[in-house]
């Protein structure tokens, strides 16, 4: 165990036949308890602030272990961010794929109902042209046969109108 100032001050020395002078060996163990104090001081003070450290050390120690695990954390997080971002763009694609398909079909059908009613309407404006073109036909030769000349030139009878005259309307 290492010696204390008040062991060095109590320290008590025999007496010899010629030993040291008294005066001298006390002032210089004085000069070495102070010596030896200040050093136990100061290794008191340097211990408390090796201790201190220690403490912050260990501190800043569960710091950046505490950030390495949110990096971690933070990594995994985006890479789960970015995969979900991947499936629903791939959902979203696929999704505007089907209905573009469905328009396209849609737009088709639609396009070939279109056709045949136009190809019915065209088949309807035949049918009607030559059946305005018959009647036309058919009034044009009234018009020009003889029938109507002779229609014409009929003479109209007044008489015969009375007969054609119901009773009791003679003031007409």
């Amino acid at each position: 165990m290492p010696l204390s100032p008040l062991d060095i001050h109590n320290k008590e020395f025999t007496r010899g036949f010629r030993g040291y002078d008294e005066d001298e060996v006390n002032e210089f163990l004085d000069q070495i308890i102070k010596d030896y104090e200040i050093l136990i001081r100061e290794k008191k003070e340097l211990e408390e602030k090796l201790s201190n450290n220690s403490e912050r050390l260990g501190h800043f120690a569960d710091i950046e272990e505490t950030l390495n695990k949110s990096i971690v954390v933070a990594q995994e997080a985006a890479e789960e961010v970015r995969r979900n971002a991947v499936k629903e763009s791939k959902l979203i694609v696929k999704e505007a794929e089907k209905n573009a398909d469905r328009i396209v079909n849609e737009s088709l059908s639609k396009a070939r109902k279109i056709a045949i009613e136009i190809e019915d309407l065209k088949k309807q404006s035949k049918v009607f042209r030559t059946r305005f073109k018959m009647l036309i036909e058919a009034q044009l030769d009234l018009i020009i046969s003889g029938d109507w000349e002779d229609l014409m030139e009929h003479e109209f009878d007044t008489t015969d109108l009375k007969s054609l005259q119901p009773e009791g309307a003679e003031h007409y």
